[in-house]
């Protein structure tokens, strides 16, 4: 890099925090927003020139050292959240027209997964795959699996029903699990979305979490919620009004 581009980027960085820095002074952080609140400023707050997405973060009150308190699960949002994804579906030749007619992107059996272990390329959103698939995936889970690309049961992208797989992803289905530290992360559309939109769509998300808490966990689940823009600050929400 050279030194005048060295300096544009760091004129970049500047200007941003001076504007991420001037928009956080608008959240009140001892304040608890409520949801249709939050949804407004976190509008109010992005950074980014082009639609950012808005964000929905949970604490949960889990253990995440004990299996049987992990959280994980899927639904579909009531409303587009902005992105169509791409999909592979993993079947033999017998399902292709099938996951073809369904709208399927990337289609294909052993010989895809030959592929992507040769170039380590994925080029797709989402996998699905038929049953009798999976002992083949084997081959390619270390490249599908760090990234969450990997199809599995629990995510309803492993079934003998290709169609059905396809087309809930296509309708914008999709899939969440806590992180290391008992979080959950998930946007849950774009700033160009109305306000009443959005809120149908976070309503949807906090739903789908507080359906998958785990028997196991005790007191408080829904501990703490957060709504930002991408690269916005974080607004704090009232948890009490999706009691």
């Amino acid at each position: 890099m050279s030194k005048n581009e060295a300096k544009k980027v760091v004129k970049k960085s500047t200007a941003h925090s001076k504007r991420y820095t001037e928009l956080k002074k608008l959240v009140d952080p001892k304040n608890l927003y409520s949801p249709e609140e939050a949804i407004a400023l976190g509008k109010q707050t992005s950074t980014l020139k082009f639609i950012p997405s808005l964000e929905a973060h949970f604490k949960l009150g889990i253990d995440v050292k004990k299996s049987d308190q992990q959280v994980r699960g899927t639904f579909i949002f009531p409303h587009s959240i902005g992105k169509t994804k791409r999909v592979a579906a993993f079947v033999n030749a017998d399902k292709e027209k099938e996951a073809t007619e369904a709208g399927a992107n990337i289609i294909g059996g052993e010989e895809l997964i030959a592929e992507i272990a040769k170039s380590g390329k994925i080029d797709f959103d989402v996998a699905v795959a038929t049953p009798d698939m999976m002992p083949k995936l084997a081959k390619i889970a270390k490249i599908l699996g760090p990234v969450g690309l990997m199809p599995n049961p629990k995510t309803d992208t492993v079934s003998p029903n290709v169609k059905k797989m396809i087309e809930d992803v296509k309708k914008g289905k999709v899939a969440f699990k806590n992180d290391a530290t008992g979080n959950v992360h998930h946007a849950f559309g774009k700033t160009d979305l109305d306000d009443a939109k959005l809120m149908e769509n976070l309503k949807a998300l906090v739903e789908a979490v507080k359906k998958m808490k785990p028997s196991s966990s005790k007191g408080v689940y829904l501990k703490s919620m957060t709504i930002t823009s991408t690269m916005g600050p974080g607004i704090p929400v009232d948890t009490a009004k999706f009691a």
